[in-house]
Formats: C-alpha cells, sequence, structure tokens
C-alpha cells in the first residue's frame, strides 16, 4: 500500500435529491369534459447510500470528489402517473469507514461488511398529486404538493482499518519486520524511526488452512494522543482491532516503563482501547544471548500473555502464532 494511495480521511458535501412536484390535471377527453382530477404523484429523490467493498482498501477513488449529488425525483403527470424516483448515488467504501458529521461528531453510519447499505441521507419525498386530494366533499381539488427538499451536507468519511490483531509499538519495534516474515505483505522497512507513515494489513496463514488478519500500525511516541509524532492520525487506527500485540524490543532501557507509557497513551486516546485483549512481544532477541529471557523476566508485565520473537531467526514465531489465534478466537 503506497503511501501517496493510502488515504483514510476525506470530507465530502453530500445532496440527496429533492422529491418530485404532484402534478395539477383534470381528465379531459372527448365526451368527458368534465373529468375528475387525474394528477399524479411526484417521484422520491435519489438516496446518498454507502455500500462496503471488501475490495476496497483505502478511501482514495473519493479523495477528489468533493461534492456528490443525488438526482431529484420526476414531476408527476397526467393519468395519475407517479414520476419516477431520483436515481440513487451509491458510494462504495472500504470495511472499516465511519461517516461523522464533522460539526456535532456524531457518528452517522459504519460499514463493517462487505455488500453492506446503509442510506446516509434518504431523497426527499415526492408531493401528492391533486387526485390524492379528492373526497366526496371535494372533488375537484386545484392543488398539489411540493416535492419535499433532499438533505445536504458536509460529511467525513474516516477509514479504521478493520484486522484480528493490530501491533502497537514505537517506532523501529521491529513491527513491519514481523509483518513481513508471517505475511506476504512487503511493507517499508529500515532502521530509522517513522519508516511506516501508513498502516499495513498482512494475512498471517495458520495451521489447518487457517488465516488471520494482522495490521502494521504506525509508530507510536509518547504524547501521541497530543498530537506528536504521527499524532492520532493512525491512533483511530487500533480501535478497530479485535486484539493488541504490544511490541518491545529487548534492548530497550525500561521495557516495563515502554509498556507503561504505550497503555497510557491508548487509555488517553480511547479509554476502551485497555478493554482489548492483549499480548507482549518483546523482539529482536536474535541480537543478544539466550540468558537475557531470564534477566529480562521479571521486567515483564504481570498477567500479560508475552512471548521472547526474533522475526530474523523465526524464533517464537509458531509459538506467537498460537498465542494469537488463542486469543481472537
Amino acid at each position: 500500500m503506497a503511501e501517496q494511495n493510502f488515504v483514510d480521511y476525506v470530507k465530502i458535501l453530500f445532496r440527496s435529491g429533492s422529491g418530485g412536484a404532484g402534478s395539477v390535471h383534470f381528465l379531459r377527453l372527448k365526451g368527458v369534459p368534465k373529468g375528475g382530477p387525474d394528477g399524479g404523484n411526484g417521484g422520491r429523490g435519489g438516496h446518498i447510500i454507502l455500500r462496503g467493498d471488501a475490495q476496497l482498501w483505502t478511501l482514495l477513488h473519493l479523495k477528489y470528489r468533493k461534492h456528490i449529488y443525488a438526482k431529484p425525483g420526476v414531476n408527476g403527470s397526467e393519468s395519475n402517473s407517479t414520476g419516477a424516483d431520483g436515481e440513487d448515488i451509491i458510494v462504495d467504501v472500504p470495511l472499516g469507514t465511519v461517516a461523522i458529521d464533522p460539526e456535532t461528531k456524531e457518528k452517522l453510519a459504519e460499514i463493517t461488511q462487505d455488500g453492506e447499505k446503509i442510506i446516509l441521507m434518504k431523497g426527499g419525498r415526492g408531493g401528492k398529486g391533486n387526485a390524492f386530494f379528492a373526497n366526496s366533499v371535494q372533488q375537484a381539488p386545484d392543488h398539489a404538493q411540493p416535492g419535499e427538499a433532499g438533505h445536504e451536507a458536509w460529511t467525513i468519511l474516516e477509514l479504521k482499518i478493520l484486522a484480528d490483531v493490530g501491533l502497537v509499538g514505537f517506532p523501529n519495534a521491529g513491527k513491519s519486520t514481523l509483518l513481513s516474515v508471517v505475511s506476504a505483505a512487503k511493507p517499508e522497512i529500515a532502521n530509522y524511526a517513522f519508516t511506516t507513515i501508513v498502516p499495513n494489513l498482512g494475512i498471517v496463514k495458520y495451521r489447518d488452512n487457517r488465516s488471520f488478519v494482522m495490521a502494521d500500525i504506525p509508530g507510536i511516541i509518547e504524547d501521541a494522543h497530543l498530537g506528536k509524532g504521527l499524532g492520532t492520525r493512525f491512533l483511530r487506527h487500533i480501535e478497530r482491532n479485535s486484539a493488541l500485540l504490544f511490541m518491545i524490543p529487548c534492548d530497550s532501557q525500561n521495557i516495563s516503563k515502554d509498556y507503561q507509557i504505550l497503555l497510557h497513551e491508548l487509555e488517553a486516546y480511547n479509554p476502551e482501547l485497555l478493554d482489548k485483549k492483549r499480548i507482549l512481544a518483546i523482539t529482536k532477541m536474535d541480537i543478544v544471548e539466550d540468558e537475557w529471557e531470564e534477566l529480562i523476566r521479571p521486567e515483564l508485565p504481570v498477567g500479560v500473555p508475552h512471548v521472547f520473537i526474533s522475526a530474523v531467526t523465526n524464533k517464537g514465531i509458531e509459538k506467537l502464532k498460537d498465542l494469537i489465534w488463542d486469543m481472537i478466537k
């Protein structure tokens, strides 16, 4: 997923279609000079509909579409003919897309299933023609309803990556390297901070032809929830992961402190993130002797499943997969 092709935030002015007007018309046929009202109803305006598409991974296709308008309904006509409904506009979005009101921050819609459809904005109702108003008292009404106006509003579409497990750690903790080893994903890898600046997804093969989805989230730094580093731009992707894999290098000066900083950043952004199941992986074990495991173990948080791994030598990788599978399933 190239950096320039990953878009997880767009703001679009949507407008649903107005309803068509009802018709005022009276039947006029040879031999029936004073026929009754036969004005038809107007058609409904087009809806704005969000539809989930599992083949999409980004909102790139919407980046330059600042205005999306649905068609209005057609006016009613004689012979009690109802006008055609306005054409609906279907906006395909990746799974995990959330529609948000930019003023109130209210969540308007959320797409999580392939093919799922949600009406974001309903089209205006068509007006009733004068035939609708005819009764025993008023047999020749000379009025009809106008169509109902459509809705128009700016809306934010925000993508939150859907994955079974999300990788959480400081920059250069080995997240991208792990993803490249356990899946076919090819994230950019280099020995400097912030190599990963867009989320990467990989499908990890497990035993008996089973698999799970792993997301490499760009590195967190202290005070990320305040906008530092990559800030909150990618913290939201962690919200949609079923479980979290914390990754801290074995050569960290204080593993326990680093773990607590990561927890604090998640809690400050969204306290509900602390409810997710967690695994702790101590990475880069290929750079130290095996005895380091016993030296590091007392620093590890109590009650959190842990594993010592090396993506270079494959140390602990199968055990890690087992832990993840047991946790998410």
